[in-house]
Order: C-alpha cells, then structure tokens, then sequence
C-alpha cells in the first residue's frame, strides 16, 4: 500500500492498484507495443476504482421511474409496468454518462398495500435514499405535486443527501411553464424531462453528476475502518436468522417457521474467532414478489449485499438446489463481493440426500468452485467454528493482489504453452497485463486481437490455479491494440 503522506499517494490512488515506479514502467511498456497513453490510463482508472456511487430514482407510483431508468442506462431493462406482482431479478443497473460510472437503483413496480399508499412510497424512499449517494426524485409535470409527493420530499430533507428534481411528462416546449411550478415543493430546481422520448435527459444526468462524488480508489472494507462487514443472504426460511442467533450466542433475530419473517436487514455487532464482525441477517430474496412489502425486503438485500465484503449464502441441502439459489449466489458475484457458501441443516442430511447433493453442486455450482465451502447447522451449532477461517480465506482471495513483472511472466508462459485458437486466418496475442484493481481482483489485459469468452475462462482459471484468489470473483478487461500506423 502507498504511504499517504508520499508526495506520489495522490498518483498511486489514481493508479489503482499500482504504485509510481511500477506505474511509470507498465505506462512505458504499453506506449511501446503501440497502446494510446490516455485509453490505458482511463482503462486502469475504470478498473481500478472502488464501488460505484449509487443514484436513487425515487418517486411515487405511475409517474415515470422505471421509464426514466431505463433512459439512463440506455436499454429496456427496468420493468415499466407498475403493478403488483411483478418478477424483479435486478433492482439495480449499471450505468454511464459522460464518461463517468454509477449505479441506477430503480425503486418503482408496485402499487399500494394495505397500509396505504403514503406508507407504501415513504417505505420505498427511504430505503432508496438511505442506500444512495444521490437522489433524482421523479414528479408528474402533468399531475403536479400531490400530497406523497411532499411526503417523499420531507425524506429527502431529513437525509441531507443531494436530490436532483426530474419534472417528468413535458414532451414539448409549451409545457415546461407548469414544470416551473415544482419549484413550490423546495428542493431545487426542477429540470424538465420525457423520459419515453428523451427528451432533456441529458440535462438532468448533467445535473446529477455535479452533486454525486466520484467512484472512490480503492478506499473499501478495512481502508474505511471498523469491522469487516458480512451479508447473510439466500431464500427466505433457509436459516439466517437462526445462523445469526447461533454465531451471536444469543436470540438477537425473531425466527419463525413462516418464510419471510425478517422484512429489513438487522446489522449486529458479533464477537467470532477472536475478532469483531458486523453481521447484515437479510430479508429473503423470493423469486416472485407476491406484495410491496416483499418487493421493499428484497431491495433492502440487495443493499446489504452492496454495503457488504463478504457474502455468505446459505442453501437449504434439504432441498433440492434450485434456481433461486444460483440466482443468488450470481448476484453476490456480480456484486463484486467475496463469497462463501454455507450449506445448512447438514444435520438433516441422510446418506441419499448427500449422494445427489454432491451431484447438484458439480452441476449447478460448477462455476464457483472457487468458493470456500462451509457444512453447517445453524441449529446444532455443527461446524461454526469453519465459518470464520472460511471468511478469512475468501477475505484474504479479494484483497490479493500479483505484482505486474510476476503477471507478465506468467502471462507469457501462458501465451507460449496454450496460443489463443486461430480464428479468420489471425492469432491473437496477449501482449502483457496489469492487476488494476482488487477487492475484487481486476485484471487488465492488452491483446493484439479480440480474445474468445472460452480463452478468457481459461486465463481465469489458469490465474486462479497459478495465484489462488480462493472465495473471490476475478474480472478479466482486454484492450485490443489499434492497427499499427493507424491516425486519429
């Protein structure tokens, strides 16, 4: 790590993972084999980057969220139908503007629930805006501002976090005069949008990048102090909150047979194997979200799983493996998170639950064999004693980082035994590589062509056997060299 008070710490945070000297050499290296020095250096800083900042789309129900989101992130992802009901497998997407990375969460997609809906839209913004580093809350320009409107505006206020007003439905020039009148609601100026026809969207994003900070270098986990943070998660009624209650020594979570009884995550202070831990016990992830409530506890999970280092997801072994937990375990992946895999009720087991159990997981699971696997019982106690160094190792795998000359060494061994398959008459070639980032380990590849997914796999499990990174995702990034002579 890089002392801050080195007159080069601000430079090394702006390379990531790599310091000045180190830096300085792989910049001379790449200019040489032909690679512009600005792309690579935005390709390390991208790389490089901790978690992305996260934009909030809040607002009540019907008056264009989910459009808006899908705007900003540039494809048809979000579900625009606002009803009950309606399966949710992401609540949050990537997105990118002007140049600058962020996290969209989409808070809209049910209606009402029997505590009304001033309750039901306060729920939604509240959690939003507890998860989020800015606001965009979204207004009817047509409606006007409605009593839940001023509901979610008191939220906002209370939270002291940048909110940005998206007057939204103003498809032409003569309807921006009763966008004006947003400004009574006392948050800012309202800027003028159609989010179905983009309409002034670049405005708003314009808007927004001004107030939201920039993804932080590498400042995640043990850099921010206090202890390490993990997110129990997995279906509804597979144990967490019984594992809890067992790592804890005592009841902290009410635990019930009824699926679903934990609605918001509880963060618990938990002395384990010698150390203090904050344990995030989540609401279940349900594959179909049957009412707003359900709807609300499973975004709440995926902001633990985005606060969180480690993840450790139960699986029910009693139960066949099914495509919820898969779902699951992806989403911890996609998070960039680390990654441990409990199997609970191990004391149910009998011997012929276990043969197709073990044929489950080499079917199903195939492609997180580099998760530390735990066989515990959240009831008994049976093997609690494994969850800690099965933490500490996946910990351990997210943090690693291989030094640049170690890399290109192996790199180079690689290329030499197992060449890339010739393709259209070329071979494409791994010129040399940089680990730019960890927490998780990001890896930046330069190639003289475009590598196949198949090939890319290979690096990564070749990287996994040759170095280890046990309990973490590995991102493989490859910047294909423009022709030589070529003039921009």
């Amino acid at each position: 790590m890089t002392d801050q008070n080195h007159p080069g710490a601000a430079d090394a945070d702006r390379h990531g993972a790599l310091g000045d000297a180190e830096y300085a050499e792989f910049m001379e290296l790449a200019t040489g084999e032909g690679f512009e020095a600005d792309e690579i250096a935005s390709e390390l800083a991208a790389a490089g980057s901790g978690p992305l900042p996260v934009l909030a789309v809040v607002g009540r129900p019907n008056v264009g969220k989910s459009t808006l989101v899908n705007r900003i992130i540039g494809r048809r992802e979000a579900v625009v139908e606002d009803k009950p009901g309606v399966t949710r497998d992401r609540v949050s997407y990537e997105a990118e503007w002007a140049g600058r990375r962020f996290k969209v969460v989409d808070t809209g997609g049910w209606e009402q629930d029997v505590l009304g809906i001033h309750a039901s839209v306060a729920a939604q913004a509240e959690f939003a805006i507890d998860a989020a580093d800015a606001v965009v809350m979204v207004v009817d320009t047509k409606v006007g501002a409605t009593d839940t409107d001023d509901a979610v505006v008191k939220l906002l206020r209370r939270s002291g976090k940048p909110v940005v007003l998206c007057a939204n439905k103003v498809d032409g020039p003569s309807q921006e005069a009763e966008a004006a009148y947003l400004w009574n609601l006392g948050i800012g100026e309202p800027y003028p949008v159609s989010a179905i026809h983009g309409r002034g969207t670049g405005d708003l994003l314009d808007a927004v990048l001004r107030v939201m900070p920039e993804a932080p270098p590498q400042t995640f986990g043990t850099a921010l102090g206090g202890p390490r943070r993990v997110a129990l998660i997995g279906r509804p009624n597979v144990g967490k909150s019984s594992l809890l209650n067992k790592v804890a020594g005592e009841e902290r979570v009410v635990v019930d047979e009824l699926a679903g009884t934990t609605r918001d995550p509880v963060d618990e202070l938990i002395e384990l194997g010698g150390q203090t831990w904050r344990f995030v016990d989540t609401a279940g992830i349900r594959r179909r979200v049957q009412d707003g409530v359900d709807y609300y506890a499973s975004l709440r999970t995926a902001a633990a799983l985005e606060k969180a280092e480690v993840a450790v997801v139960l699986v029910d072994v009693t139960e066949p493996i099914s495509v919820q937990d898969t779902r699951i375990i992806t989403m911890a992946v996609e998070a960039g998170r680390a990654l441990v895999i409990a199997y609970n009720k191990w004391d149910q087991l009998d011997d012929e639950r276990r043969f197709y159990l073990e044929r489950e997981i080499e079917q199903d699971l195939v492609q997180v064999q580099w998760a530390p696997r735990v066989n515990v019982s959240a009831r008994t106690g049976r093997h609690m004693e494994k969850l800690v160094p099965a933490i500490e190792t996946a910990l351990a795998g997210w943090e690693s980082r291989v030094p640049t000359g170690k890399l290109n060494a192996f790199l180079g061994e690689l290329v030499a035994s197992n060449p890339h398959p010739v393709r259209g008459g070329k071979q494409p070639r791994i010129l040399f590589g940089t680990q730019a980032g960890t927490r998780p380990p990001r890896f930046v590849l330069f190639a003289s062509g475009f590598l196949e997914a198949g090939y890319r796999r290979f690096i990564e499990r070749r990287l996994r056997e040759e170095f280890g990174f046990e309990g973490t995702p590995v991102h493989i990034s490859v910047r294909v060299r423009e022709k030589r002579g070529r003039k921009k």
